[in-house]
């Protein structure tokens, strides 16, 4: 049995991605509401216009596991440690359109931290989120921190935390 290759230096949180169902919209509204800062955009990249590689698979179902996809990216500079990518795929068909409850497998959330929860609800649900009840915690390690779960306009689970 040949020993693991030695663990590597995992330095920084690069970005994180979410796939959105209109792009342009997205980008405005994390842009315009969020404050994030574009960097840069990719696309539409399209499997079709792209060489099989020499198992004979597109260049999608090779790099990110989605054969015949077709996608546009756009990298945002959400805050000074985070890049965030939001990713619109236009291809393939089936693709689902439904998200993962929180409970689910693939469930998430992005976590943002403000200096007034309460502030945060009545300026996000102004910009289309619905947000849910506050979370008061009073004791345990958070003991005095609010907390509050926001579904952004496309679906997307926000944690707006203190």
């Amino acid at each position: 049995m040949s020993a693991a290759p030695p663990k590597p230096r995992f330095l920084s949180v690069d970005h994180i991605s979410w796939t959105v169902p209109d792009l342009d919209v997205a980008v405005a509204f994390y842009r315009d509401v969020i404050g994030a800062e574009e960097l840069f955009r990719m696309g539409p990249m399209d499997a079709a216009d792209i060489p099989l590689d020499d198992q004979g698979r597109d260049w999608m179902e090779t790099h990110v596991g989605v054969p015949g996809a077709r996608l546009t990216l756009v990298m945002m500079k959400l805050t000074d440690n985070m890049n965030f990518q939001l990713v619109q795929y236009d291809k393939p068909v089936d693709r689902r359109q439904d998200l993962p409850r929180n409970c689910d497998r693939g469930g998430h959330h992005l976590g943002l931290k403000v200096d007034d929860v309460e502030a945060a609800i009545a300026y996000l649900t102004a910009h289309g989120c619905t947000a849910s009840e506050i979370i008061h915690i009073d004791a345990g390690p958070l003991a005095g921190k609010k907390n509050v779960y926001v579904l952004d306009p496309f679906g997307h689970q926000l944690e707006i935390v203190d």
